[in-house]
């Protein structure tokens, strides 16, 4: 699943990547683009490109908008037996994608993880501020996980349908740590494999880093509080 919001300028690229690495690891692969009604029309360029390929298919999405009811609805629609969900921008590597699926053959949901191994990202300023982040997160929310908001990861289509949606996906990225603390509250295995975050190749940014320190960890307290 790749959720899209102005994403014109790599979206096309990113599905191909997909594709390609996809269908040398498993046999049976569907791309979902989720787009939340792009005013650079990012749907209808996938649309236009892929058309005649039955692996690939654009769900558009119109009213209410965000990344977190984009995730909500497009595990709804999904119809393989593990969703992975992944950024549209290339921060997420397609190249992680085979050692993703190979972990999650032992585990419920496996998250691609900034701080574990030689994980990381493209900018040293961002890691660490990621990493300071992600430590309060860690401290408030108590999901044991060492990157609470990467949003790259696979899961069983079952357990994430077994969880209460709308106390998970809300928001922005601060979907993530609630996800990942109601599949460890059900006693489910959770793994981090190392990636490595790429640089963005087109399009603007959505995830201004003070911002995000600020929003996140509230929404971190607000969850510790009312859970």
């Amino acid at each position: 699943m790749l959720p899209t919001y102005n994403e014109a300028g790599s979206i096309c690229d990113v599905v191909g990547e997909v594709l390609a690495v996809l269908e040398r690891a498993t046999p049976a692969v569907e791309v979902l683009v989720v787009d939340d009604d792009s005013p650079d029309r990012t749907a209808d360029l996938v649309v236009t490109t892929f058309g005649a390929d039955s692996r690939v298919r654009v769900m558009q999405r119109r009213g209410e908008r965000g990344l977190a009811y984009s995730i909500r609805d497009g595990i709804t629609a999904a119809v393989g037996e593990r969703v992975i969900v992944m950024d549209a921008d290339f921060n997420h590597d397609p190249n992680d994608l085979t050692r993703l699926l190979e972990a999650a053959s032992t585990a419920d949901l496996v998250s691609g993880s900034r701080f574990v191994g030689d994980g990381g990202m493209y900018s040293a300023g961002r890691q660490w501020g990621s990493r300071a982040m992600n430590m309060i997160i860690r401290a408030v929310v108590g999901t044991g996980m060492r990157d609470n908001l990467s949003g790259f990861f696979i899961a069983r289509r079952d357990l994430l349908d077994s969880l209460p949606a709308d106390r998970i996906y809300h928001g922005y990225g601060d979907y993530y740590f609630r996800l990942l603390w109601y599949v460890g509250a059900n006693g489910k295995r959770l793994v981090e494999i190392p990636v490595v975050y790429r640089p963005r190749e087109a399009g603007e940014s959505k995830s201004p880093l003070l911002r995000m320190l600020f929003s996140y960890s509230w929404q971190a307290c607000r969850f510790a509080w009312r859970r």
